[in-house]
């Protein structure tokens, strides 16, 4: 995209946070992706690059900039709610998030010193909070349990849950002194 256009398409403001000033056009990786630069500020772009500290509270105007209609802006937002996703509006925000197949698989093909690996096999309840082998989680909601008559209640409390390997969205846990599988959005985190 030649920069008049991207300069017309953005209003000559961050395409994130709508800042006009420190101006810069910004390539979304991967490269090889048509149509993928944005215009971006020096506040967004420094701590996108991690080369300043990402401060959680700042990227709050993500609520408003993931619903752009600019798929390159869609793919930033997505990627900057997924490293936030700890934060209890990052994480609601993530889950209200629509994107097509096509921008959703441009949006996980982040290199791989952006998101490290291991965050990728992190059990996270509904808030954010990492959830390890043993903890005891509250029910959000109240859930039908497929397969028997056992209604879980909202505010159950299951006690030693086991982490299922293969599948961050899930748990195993014991209601009524039945084992099942509960969906970790479902779930908050007790504390001691």
């Amino acid at each position: 995209m030649t920069s008049s256009l991207l300069v017309a398409r953005s209003g000559n403001a961050c395409e994130l946070c709508h800042s006009t000033t420190d101006l810069s056009i910004y390539a979304v990786p991967p490269s090889n992706h048509p149509d993928n630069e944005i215009m971006i500020c020096g506040t967004c772009l420094a701590q996108l690059n991690n080369s300043a500290e990402t401060d959680a509270k700042y990227w709050r105007f993500l609520t408003e900039a993931m619903w752009s209609a600019v798929p390159a802006v869609q793919v930033v937002a997505w990627r900057m709610l997924s490293r936030l996703k700890n934060e209890g509006w990052a994480a609601e925000n993530l889950e209200m998030l629509y994107l097509d197949e096509e921008t959703l698989t441009w949006a996980k093909a982040v290199a791989a010193d952006e998101t490290p690996a291991e965050a990728e096999a992190v059990h996270r309840d509904s808030l954010g909070a990492e959830l390890q082998t043993g903890d005891t989680v509250v029910l959000t909601r109240s859930l039908d349990v497929k397969g028997s008559s056992l209604n879980a209640k909202m505010g159950t409390v299951v006690k030693n849950i086991r982490l299922v390997a293969d599948n961050t969205d899930q748990v195993e846990g014991k209601i009524e002194g039945q084992q099942i599988v509960i969906l970790t959005k479902y779930l908050r985190k007790q504390k001691a």
